[in-house]
């Protein structure tokens, strides 16, 4: 698998993870976790960019 592909992978995955983390701080008034989950899903959002840049970049 081409490290593009696994960066945007893993990117997506800590995406979806940090917005999940964000609800439930939401939800349970946990500002920490919904802190942790903001930035966990703004650095998934980085690396999903990462992948596709590295992708135009093997072409």
């Amino acid at each position: 698998m081409k490290s593009s592909t696994k960066d945007k992978i893993k990117g997506g995955f800590n995406e979806a993870k940090g917005k999940a983390k964000e609800k439930a701080g939401k939800a349970t008034g946990n500002p920490d976790l919904r802190d942790r989950g903001t930035v966990e899903k703004a650095g998934g959002k980085v690396e999903r960019k990462i992948g596709d840049v590295k992708k135009v970049f093997d072409q």
